[in-house]
């Protein structure tokens, strides 16, 4: 029992000894309650290159850890069938074409009828007008018995004659213009073969398009997820790309420090990997509501409190110039100023790699 009792005050001890160390390791000389400190590691913003459509990858043009560009040309998915569905698209937009431009002759050919039936129109009530006089003439005539009845008959069924040629010739001429009307018809409708064709077409251009893997935006390939031949779903993930401009330390603070923490409020880092240097950040992100602090993170105190994630933004010109030194996932500890009239200390001040 004594043994026991005194191999928990060691280990009692033992705890003590390494939170003092801790304590010290986070808490630089001359650092008083106007500051306040967080673990974490950093992150940045990952982009998934995925493919849109179902299909076969083809070749994959990067390697783990390759600088990449935005607009790059990442990996090419196979298109074969794509290119068959292009080409029978332009077939097809090809035959709408040539349907528009057969309807249109129609709609010519339709207009002809009507002039040519206009044309009737014209001499037959040129006719009608002459059997018309030649009838009243011979209707005076008969009359004072210059003439036969026979004659007057005869005029009378020229007149009639003529005027049925007139009804007939204007009915050619309705015919004509409805035929007008049937023909533009298909003209519209080639024409919406046409639209139909083109859209098809472009449809099927972007889907080739869409199977170039491009980068959108400039960053560093991180992993691999599939390789040249495999066979994805729509979405199937090809790359992963970490954009190194936009870097963070992703660290947490308790409820009793949050609330005085301003976005934008200065930030002093220091990474485990590299504690020689301190790195300026700012906060670009507090988290509204509390959540428990995740696995990955120690912190000195209160490990099983509610804790509120925070986000401390490394500038871009430092990335852009240190873009080959920028790592994620590297642990650091991350330093903000509570009191605006505290003055940070010299093991504090700015020293970045040059």
């Amino acid at each position: 029992m004594i043994k026991d009792h005194r191999g928990m005050l060691a280990t009692a001890a033992t705890v003590v000894v390494m939170a003092v160390v801790l304590g010290l390791k986070l808490s630089p000389a001359g650092l008083g309650a106007g500051f306040v400190s967080g673990n974490g590691r950093v992150e940045a913003t990952e982009v998934d290159i995925a493919t849109k459509l179902a299909g076969r990858v083809q070749t994959i043009l990067v390697d783990e850890g390759d600088f990449v560009q935005a607009g790059q040309l990442l990996a090419q998915m196979q298109v074969d069938v794509l290119n068959a569905q292009h080409d029978a698209a332009k077939a097809q937009l090809q035959q709408a074409i040539t349907a528009v431009a057969s309807a249109e002759a129609q709609v010519a050919a339709r207009q002809s009828d009507v002039a040519a039936a206009q044309a009737a129109t014209a001499q037959r009530q040129a006719e009608l007008g002459a059997a018309k006089s030649r009838f009243l003439r011979t209707k005076e005539l008969s009359a004072s018995g210059a003439i036969s009845l026979q004659d007057h008959d005869d005029d009378l069924a020229r007149l009639h004659g003529a005027e049925a040629a007139v009804t007939a010739a204007q009915a050619q001429v309705a015919a004509a213009q409805a035929a007008i009307k049937a023909a533009e018809a298909q003209v519209i409708g080639a024409n919406a073969a046409v639209t139909a064709s083109k859209a098809t077409a472009a449809s099927i251009e972007a889907d080739i398009l869409d199977c170039q893997l491009k980068s959108p935006r400039d960053g560093r390939v991180q992993y691999r997820v599939a390789q040249a031949g495999e066979v994805l779903a729509p979405g199937g993930k090809v790359l992963n790309l970490v954009d190194l401009s936009d870097v963070y330390l992703t660290f947490f603070l308790p409820e009793t420090a949050v609330g005085k923490v301003a976005l934008g409020s200065e930030v002093r880092v220091i990474l485990d990997a590299a504690p020689q240097y301190v790195i300026p950040a700012q906060v670009s992100y507090v988290a509204s509501v509390a959540q428990f602090t995740p696995k990955t993170v120690e912190t000195a105190t209160e490990r099983q409190k509610l804790m509120f994630r925070v986000k401390a933004q490394f500038g871009r010109p430092l990335l852009q110039k240190n873009l080959k030194l920028v790592k994620t996932g590297v642990p650091g500890v991350a330093w903000l100023k509570l009191d605006a009239k505290a003055e940070w200390p010299e093991n504090l001040a700015i020293k970045v790699p040059q």
